[in-house]
């Protein structure tokens, strides 16, 4: 137990904990980590504040963090640290959805489809693994495997699985982790909470039941970079029916963005990383400038699927061939033309959606997908400091159910626009 304690003490995060584990914060420049350690990334220190701590304990999700390390400290070997990545990182994922799908008894009084309980346990095990001191030898690189095995098990990157046979559709569908945290370290991304309520569930479309299989994507230009999307869909999308990357987009409406561009604006990521530069891919010699949705976005946008109105959004912003501005255009980009922002902008949102289609596009798949920009989700009008209100739960129920309805209007159409 001494050793546990030590080990959470150093990450400076108050992670509430079971009655065998008391554990109190100190500042991470009280404990000198072992030169084997790896430091907090930013991501990882902001677990430490006050509302990262109440979404922890208020959805009894405080626990998974120090359990996780506890199972890192009883292994003896390199093997049975894998092992326990493996079990644990599965397990929350399980254990979110689950929440968010009404199974099981629910601990704390957050609402079951609230994203950021995983989002904030999650960081919480990184943190624990990244500082970890094990009993055995273990290089740099093996760490980041094993980081790298968390990082998938935890979002449900590795558990998409379709079931076998014919006259089901398979429908593959991702959301993103929270972020402008520093703005706000409250936020919710229902994109993420989307992805929750709908894994492993089954939808009646027009066409015959479907089934959704989902996984959460970080905000973090890096995990881009080292291919974290195409590892996640390569396999998925030549067996699926429809595919549908989501984000949160603008205030009160839901975007079909129409057009991707191949290029990344700067905004920080979650840790506070820029990027500006081509979206880097492999084989870049054949990359093109701009990919196109595949999603039936004329059946979508006309069809009654909740609240939120929806448009098919053809705005681009793109530098003309022989030109060296950029100009904004809401019809396409023009003939020849290089990219500075898709329908979706030039965030993480564009790239997903840029490198699903151009993955669709490279397989040779004759498949419906593209991006759906969900509205943002809103706190109650005057709450600054409430972790959550009523209105704040209604919207991000609202856009699920949107969502939900989204998608089976595109599975049961077969045409696209």
């Amino acid at each position: 137990m001494p050793r546990i304690r030590a080990r959470l003490d150093v990450l400076g995060v108050a992670l509430l904990a079971s009655a065998a584990l008391t554990l109190t914060a100190s500042p991470l420049a009280s404990a000198a980590p072992s030169p084997a350690a790896a430091p907090l990334t930013v991501e990882e220190q902001r677990l430490g504040k006050a509302v990262p701590q109440e979404i922890l304990r208020r959805s009894g999700f405080d626990s998974a963090a120090p359990h996780f390390v506890q199972a890192l400290e009883e292994a003896t070997s390199y093997r049975q640290a894998e092992r326990a990545v493996l079990r644990h990182g599965s397990a929350l994922w399980e254990r979110a959805v689950d929440r968010a799908q009404g199974r099981g008894a629910a601990r704390g009084d957050l609402s079951r489809d609230d994203d950021r309980p995983l989002y904030w346990a999650r960081l919480g095990m990184t943190a624990g693994l990244r500082q970890w001191q094990p009993s055995f030898d273990m290089s740099a690189a093996q760490r980041a495997r094993l980081l790298e095995s968390l990082e998938r098990s935890s979002r449900g990157q590795d558990s998409m699985d379709f079931p076998p046979g014919k006259g089901v559709k398979r429908i593959v569908m991702t959301g993103f982790d929270p972020f402008t945290l520093d703005r706000d370290i409250r936020i919710s991304n229902p994109s993420g909470a989307t992805a929750l309520a709908l894994d492993g569930t089954w939808i009646r479309t027009a066409d015959g039941p479907a089934r959704i299989e989902t996984a959460v994507f970080p905000v973090r230009w890096q995990d881009f970079t080292d291919g974290t999307v195409e590892r996640t869909l390569e396999a998925r999308l030549p067996e699926a029916d429809l595919f549908t990357t989501v984000s949160q987009g603008r205030v009160g409406r839901i975007d079909i963005e129409r057009f991707n561009g191949a290029w990344r604006g700067g905004f920080p990521d979650n840790d506070n990383v820029s990027r500006r530069e081509t979206v880097p891919v492999s084989d870049p010699a054949s990359q093109p400038q701009w990919t196109l949705t595949s999603l039936p976005y004329e059946a979508i946008t006309t069809a009654d699927t909740g609240r939120f109105p929806v448009y098919d959004n053809t705005s681009v912003t793109e530098i003309p061939a022989g030109q060296s501005a950029p100009v904004t255009r809401t019809d396409g980009p023009t003939p020849g033309s290089t990219a500075r922002a898709g329908g979706g902008g030039d965030y993480l949102s564009n790239e997903i959606a840029y490198r699903a289609t151009l993955l669709r596009d490279r397989l040779g798949l004759d498949l419906p997908g593209g991006h759906v920009h969900t509205p943002v989700l809103q706190f109650a009008a005057g709450n600054t400091t409430q972790i959550t209100d009523p209105e704040f739960v209604r919207n991000r129920l609202d856009i699920i159910a949107q969502v939900r309805e989204i998608i089976r209007v595109a599975a049961g159409n077969n045409g696209t626009g």
